[in-house]
């Protein structure tokens, strides 16, 4: 969920569909279970180490505030805790954190378990191992989701006939809304922080700040390609990534032998990562992503993020979601469930089947370590 973050139910703004026009509206998150997400475990626990490795499934909390009440649990700094991804609170949620406890037992469970009872969360320990490394960002193979839309109205042959279409094309690999914060204003934080560089500002701020400035100047660009037909076909002058992969080559010239690979979703188009050098691509490619962000405020957020110190790269303008399947719970209940590479959005996929209510968009308690 990439992350990942908080999910919402709307695409990023002004990102065109690239299937046609919405076949139904629906209602989503009016249960935790509603927006299931389990991670996909990039690695075994080692079995022995300093750091205590746990599974663990949560709803009503982030994943930010479950390293809280971890580092709280165990009497450590928030440091120590480990997490590879960011989950969202209004879903029902599976991963797992590290916590280092050098020549420690690890502390009662249950006490951990009651840490993060309250009226509106829950928390479990699915699993504990002992593991040699603090688990990094980023070290999981990436997410599986099953989403369950409720009030769904629209003509059932029609909707399955565009979920047909997205499992055989995919969808446009946009960053989600909740890359950018509420109502889109880290954007503009950043821009504020790019403008006063020597102001001083936290660190995890400012790598949100970073990040969202460069999703909105990537969408953008897919915004452009999703308008002209081209997100899943490439351009003149493309720069390819292989799927599964973040491996890239070319610019190459056309060829039948690159078009097949296409078809196949072996390699997919891309578009830029802003930072510093030369923009990769060639010729209607290059053409296409200089114009996507001639603007005043991309010129202003690519400087920043020059000045930063971030380094051009690429990221797939297709998104295959793995293994899409539907069920229909009920004349008025759909279930979807599919698999997303880490730092893609389930949203991307559900914007392609039209207008999707969020009901937990109800504000919960401010979260604190000691709530509940």
């Amino acid at each position: 969920m990439a992350a990942e973050p908080d999910e919402s139910a709307d695409r990023a703004a002004g990102m065109p569909t690239a299937h046609g026009a919405p076949v139904l509206s629906a209602t989503i998150r009016q249960h935790p279970s509603d927006f299931r997400v389990d991670e996909i475990d990039g690695f075994e626990a080692s079995g022995a180490g300093e750091h205590l490795l746990l599974t663990i499934e949560k709803s009503g909390m982030n994943t930010a505030f479950v390293a809280r009440l971890l580092a709280q649990w165990a009497g450590v700094d928030a440091r120590n805790v480990g997490y590879a991804g960011l989950k969202d609170r209004h879903a029902l949620t599976t991963q797992r954190f590290t916590v280092q406890l050098p020549g420690r037992d690890a502390p009662d469970i249950a006490a951990l378990e009651a840490l993060g009872a309250g009226a509106h969360q829950s928390l479990r320990v699915l699993a504990q191992a002992r593991h040699a490394r603090k688990l990094p960002r980023g070290a999981l193979a990436g997410n599986r989701f099953v989403l369950t839309l409720r009030d769904v109205a629209g003509d059932p042959g029609a909707i399955d006939a565009r979920l047909r279409t997205i499992a055989a094309r995919g969808v446009p690999n946009c960053f989600g809304e909740q890359r950018f914060g509420h109502d889109g204003g880290n954007v503009d934080k950043a821009l504020r922080m790019f403008a006063a560089p020597r102001r001083r500002i936290d660190r995890d701020q400012r790598a949100m700040l970073l990040s969202a400035a460069r999703s909105a100047l990537f969408n953008r660009v897919l915004a452009a390609r999703v308008a002209a037909g081209s997100w899943d076909t490439g351009l003149d002058g493309e720069v390819w990534m292989l799927d599964g992969s973040r491996s890239v080559f070319g610019p190459e010239p056309a060829s039948p032998e690159l078009s097949a690979r296409v078809q196949a979703q072996d390699i997919h188009p891309t578009a830029p990562l802003w930072g510093r050098g030369a923009l990769r691509s060639a010729g209607a490619a290059l053409a296409c992503e200089t114009a996507a962000l001639d603007d005043a405020q991309s010129r202003a957020l690519r400087d920043g993020l020059e000045a930063a110190g971030l380094s051009q790269e690429r990221r797939a303008t297709r998104l295959r979601p793995g293994d899409l399947q539907w069920t229909w719970l009920d004349t008025d209940r759909l279930q979807l469930a599919f698999s997303l590479p880490a730092g893609c959005y389930a949203t991307a996929v559900l914007a392609e089947l039209g207008d999707i209510g969020n009901a937990a968009a109800r504000r919960l308690p401010v979260q604190t370590p000691t709530d509940g």
